[in-house]
C-alpha cells in the first residue's frame, strides 16, 4: 500500500513539472505575465505602420507571458467600439488603444473602468474622458520641428538665402489629435520666413480646416495637390511641400508625377514626411520624397510593454511628461519618445543597419 502511495506521488508530481514545462513562453528568459490577457486595438491594417506596430506590441507582450487580443477596425469607429467592448468582456487586465476617434470612446471607457482595467492611449490620444491612465507616444510637437528645420536647413535659410520660396502646407486628419501638434511644430518652426516673405504659400491656405486631409487618405493628398497645382502653379514650380506623413507625401508625389516633376527644368520640390513608410523610403532613395521623421515602433511597443507589465505589478510606469497632454478631462501622464529624421543620406544607418528593414525591401 505505501508503495503504491508513493508511485501515485511520484506520477502526480512528475505530470506537475511537465504541465508547468507547457506554459512556459518560447521567448527565452523568465516570463513576467501568468497568461493574463492585455486588449490591443489598433485602427487600420491599411497603413503599414500600424500593422508593425501591432505586431511589434503582440510578439512582446507574448513574450512577457501574456495572452494578447490584438485587433484592427479598418477605420471604423463602430467597430473599434465593439472590439474594445469585447475585450472588456473577455477579462482584459489592460487595454491599448490606438484610437481611430479620439473623442468617441469615452462611454466604453467608463465601461473599462468599471471593471478596474487600465487604458494607455498609444501614440494617439483619448480625449474627453477621465477614463485614460496613461499615454505613449512620440514626441509629436517635435516631429512638427524636425520637418521645418529640414526645410529651413535644406533651404539654408538661416544662412541668410532669401528666396522667395513657394510652399504648400498639408495638414492630418482632423478627427487625430496628433495632427494639430506635427502642423504646429512646423508652422512655428517656419513662422519667421513665412512671415518675412521668404516662404510664400500662394494658396494662402495654412488653417487646419482648408489644409486637412480626412483619414490621412493619399487619394485625399493627391486630389487636393492637383487642384493647387492647377490652380496656383501653372506658371512656376512650387519649392516645398509640407507634409505631416508618408501617407499623405505618396499621394502628393503621385500628383507631382502626373504635372511633370522630376526633371531638369521642374525638379521635385522638397517634400516631407513621417513613418519612413517602404514606399515612401523608396520615394528618398529615387529622389521623389526629400525626408521622413522616423518613429521607430520597436522603441515604443517596447516602452508600452513596460507600462504594462508596471501596472500589473501594481507599481507605477515609467512616465516623463505631466504637462503636456491634457485631454480635456485631465492631464494625461505620458511617455514621449524622440523621433529623429531619415533622408538619402542617413536611410541606411537608421533602417537597414538597425535591423528595421532589411535592403531587399527597398529596391
Amino acid at each position: 500500500m505505501k508503495r503504491s502511495l508513493s508511485i501515485l506521488v511520484a506520477v502526480v508530481m512528475l505530470l506537475s513539472v511537465v504541465l508547468m514545462g507547457c506554459t512556459l513562453p518560447s521567448g527565452g528568459g523568465p516570463a513576467t505575465g501568468g497568461g493574463e490577457l492585455i486588449g490591443v486595438a489598433m485602427p487600420t491594417k491599411s497603413l503599414q505602420r500600424w500593422n508593425q506596430d501591432g505586431e511589434n506590441m503582440q510578439k512582446l507582450l507574448e513574450k512577457a507571458g501574456y495572452t494578447v487580443d490584438l485587433q484592427y477596425a479598418e477605420d471604423s469607429v463602430d467597430t473599434q467600439l465593439t472590439q474594445i467592448e469585447n475585450m472588456i468582456t473577455k477579462g482584459a487586465k489592460v487595454l491599448v488603444i490606438a484610437s481611430i476617434d479620439g473623442e468617441s470612446l469615452g462611454g466604453v471607457l467608463e465601461e473599462a473602468a468599471a471593471e478596474g482595467i487600465k487604458v494607455i492611449a498609444y501614440d494617439r490620444l483619448i480625449k474627453g474622458t477621465p477614463h485614460v491612465d496613461y499615454y505613449a507616444t512620440f514626441d509629436n510637437y517635435k516631429v512638427g520641428v524636425i520637418q521645418g528645420q529640414y526645410i529651413i536647413d535644406t533651404l539654408k535659410l538661416a544662412e541668410g538665402e532669401k528666396g522667395p520660396f513657394t510652399m504648400e502646407v498639408f495638414g492630418g486628419s482632423p478627427d487625430d489629435n496628433n495632427a494639430y501638434y506635427f502642423n504646429g511644430g512646423a508652422m512655428d518652426t517656419l513662422k519667421p520666413y513665412i512671415d518675412s516673405g521668404v516662404l510664400v504659400i500662394k494658396s494662402g491656405q495654412t488653417d487646419m480646416e482648408q489644409i486637412a486631409i480626412s483619414g490621412w487618405k493619399s487619394e485625399g493628398s493627391q486630389a487636393r495637390m492637383d487642384n493647387l497645382l492647377t490652380a496656383f502653379y501653372s506658371d512656376e514650380n512650387i519649392d516645398v511641400v509640407l507634409s505631416p506623413n508618408d501617407s499623405l507625401a505618396q499621394g502628393i508625389v503621385a500628383s507631382l508625377k502626373a504635372a511633370g516633376y522630376g526633371t531638369a527644368s521642374k525638379p521635385y520640390p522638397i517634400l516631407t514626411g513621417q513613418d519612413c513608410d517602404i514606399t515612401n523610403v523608396k520615394h528618398m532613395i529615387a529622389g521623389e520624397q526629400s525626408m521622413s521623421v522616423f518613429k521607430d515602433t520597436r522603441t515604443l511597443a517596447e516602452k508600452v510593454v513596460g507600462m504594462v507589465e508596471a501596472i500589473m505589478k501594481g507599481t507605477e510606469p515609467e512616465i516623463n511628461d505631466t504637462e503636456t497632454y491634457d485631454n480635456g478631462k485631465k492631464v494625461v501622464p505620458s511617455y514621449l519618445c524622440d523621433p529623429v529624421f531619415a533622408d538619402v543620406n542617413n536611410y541606411k544607418e537608421l533602417l537597414i543597419d538597425t535591423g528595421y528593414y532589411e535592403e531587399a525591401q527597398l529596391k
